[in-house]
Formats: C-alpha cells, structure tokens, sequence
C-alpha cells in the first residue's frame, strides 16, 4: 500500500513534477508559491535535474521556453502579478508548439494586490493567457492530493499536445497541509524514453548535413498554417473535459464553484442538504476546455437557480456559466476579492437568499 505522507500544497507540486520526470525549473520569488522553487532549489540537485532562480520572471519564463525545446521535462511557477510578465513567453512557448507545464498560485489584484489568495485569474488562464488567440488545458484542483495529481499528469498532456498546459490554484490550497499519496518516481530509463521522442524536433544541436527540426514561421501563410493546426487539436480536447457533480441528482438549486470555493461550499451545502433542500454542485476540474455541456444538460424544469461561487469581483468564471445556461435560469453570485476569503456563513447567507427567491 503506498505511503501518506503530510505536505505543503506548493511542496507537493514541487515532488509531483519531479516525480513525473520534471529535470528542470526556473521560477523566481513571489508570494504565496515561494515553496514550490524553495522546493525545486533542494531537489533538482538530488535527481541530476537543473534548478534555476531567474533574474525575473521574464527570464525565467524564456529559461522554460529553452528547456522545453530540448526536450527535457521542464517546469515553472508564479503567483497572478508574476504570471502577467510569462505571457510573452507561454505565447512562444505555444507557437513552437514546446510541451511545458506552469502553476499559477493564485493572490489578490489587479496590480501588485495583495499577497492573499484569490481567483481573479480565471479569464487570464483561460481566454488571454497570451497574445495570438492560442489555448491550454487548465487544471484547478481543490485539494492537495489533486495538485499531486494533476502536476503529474499534467506533463503528460503537454507532450501529447506540443501545447503548454497551466496548474491554476490559490494561495490557500499552495500553503495549507494535508496528507497525500505520491506517485511513483519514474525511472532514469523512462525519462530517457521520452525525451528521445521529442529527439526529432528538439534543439540540441544535429550531425553535420542532418536538417534541424523548423516549425513554419511568422513569414507569408506559415503562421497560419500553424494555427490551424492548433486549432485541429484543441478540437480534440473534449475527451479531457473533467467535472465533478455533487449532490445533483435531484437539486434544485446548483452552486457553481472550483478550487477552494468549491471546498467552503461542499460544507454549505452538506448543512442545507441536513435541513431538507434540494442542492447540488457542479465544480469544473478543467477550466480549460470548461465543462459546458454540464451547465448545459441541467433540467432546468427542475433546477430553479444557480448560485456562481468564486473569489473574484467581478465574476469571471460566470462568463462560461451564462455561455452554457443561456439564460434558461437565474444566476446569482457570491463573491470576494483582493485576499478576502469565503466564510461557509456568506456562503450559506447566499444561498439562503437564492432559496428565498426561486422556491
């Protein structure tokens, strides 16, 4: 049976990666992700991998970008103000189709903000994380064990995808500590596997007379021609489409949320489901591509209202909600910003007021 073991959320992002192959990583100190790199300057040495603190996080963003050309299994993370300065670099990264993995720790804002949590993040991750119009699958997970879970699958799909893919959480779930089970370290000699599948095209220097791997470039219709081809494979992305639906068999009354609001709500609601109402929740594990058809497929003959649950003034996520919903029920909101967290009692007063209007 495999161990528990009692870790930081930033730490376990950290072993996560490495444990999935991760061999390098370049970031710089922002709070609240500053373990994940603390981390990383401990245990890169310790498996032969590269740690790097950048000068900056333009600098660090463009070391990825580098790292992830060679194939190698390449990491980096930041914290909202720090994340806005890798959007040149992640744009890159996605027109050369490089396969590299992000996490954003999510902290107040806009501007400098606050260095408390927050989820003010979620149109940048998922609509314009970047110029040029290019997407990335974008993990949110709500627990410790999903951000091992997650980080360490993660590497999987950007190399399946050429793509880079985001880790989207929040100060709250990077700093606190829960038990976890990690996953097995893999081998030097699987490390060596895959990256000798990225040989073809990767930047390491070729024999004399042998062609280096070249994407079409920004010159005439090679642009193009590379975005539609990322267009043809973020088509193929609804098979990764993750939601869990708690709770809403027979609700009437959905609460939306991710990340750590899903987690302050799942207690709201165990209370009211006590006291006899009908209540559910739809939380999207993948962000990007959102789980519209959920939002989409409620019966709303039975389902009178939702109830949008996110740690952002105004509200993001409630973008794709309304997109699903097209208006076929009312949307209230629930909402804190700048560092505020949730309390289960604003929550609770919410959706009481919900219930109040639409039963």
């Amino acid at each position: 049976m495999a161990e528990r073991v009692f870790m930081k959320g930033c730490e376990a992002i950290a072993e996560a990666a490495t444990r999935a192959g991760c061999r390098f990583f370049a970031g710089y100190p922002i709070t609240p992700q500053n373990e994940i790199p603390e981390y990383f300057a401990r245990r890169m040495p310790e498996v032969g991998g590269t740690f790097v603190q950048g000068e900056s996080e333009v600098a660090s963003v463009n070391m990825l970008y580098g790292a992830g050309s060679t194939g190698t299994r390449a990491m980096s993370s930041s914290s909202s103000t720090g994340i806005s300065l890798y959007s040149e670099g992640v744009s890159y990264c996605a027109s050369a189709r490089v396969p590299v993995v992000y996490v954003n720790v999510q902290r107040g804002g806009p501007g400098i903000g606050a260095i408390q949590p927050a989820q003010q993040d979620y149109l940048q991750a998922t609509k314009a994380s970047g110029n040029g119009g290019f997407r990335m699958i974008v993990l949110a997970p709500s627990t410790v064990q999903e951000c091992v879970d997650m980080v360490y699958e993660s590497f999987d799909f950007a190399e399946r995808d050429q793509n880079p893919v985001l880790i989207l959480t929040d100060g709250v779930v990077g700093t606190m500590m829960e038990p976890v089970i990690l996953p097995p370290m893999k081998s030097e000699e699987e490390i060596k596997k895959l990256k000798d599948a990225f040989k073809h095209r990767a930047i390491i220097g070729h024999p004399l007379g042998e062609a280096a791997f070249c994407r079409p470039g920004s010159v005439g219709t090679g642009q193009e021609k590379v975005n539609i081809e990322a267009e043809a494979m973020y088509n193929t992305w609804d098979k990764d489409v993750r939601v869990e639906e708690y709770l809403t068999d027979d609700a009437e009354i959905i609460v939306a949320a991710y990340g750590i609001s899903a987690r302050i709500c799942r207690v709201v609601i165990k209370q009211l489901r006590e006291q006899g109402v009908k209540i559910g929740m739809i939380r999207p594990i993948t962000l990007s591509p959102f789980p519209y058809e959920t939002f989409a497929n409620i019966d709303f003959n039975k389902v009178k209202g939702i109830l949008d649950v996110e740690m952002s003034i105004p509200a993001q996520m409630r973008w794709d909600i309304d997109h699903a919903v097209q208006g076929r029920c009312p949307i209230k909101e629930c909402l804190r910003s700048g560092g505020q967290l949730l309390t289960n009692d604003q929550v609770m007063k919410a959706a009481q007021e919900l219930i109040k209007e639409v039963l």
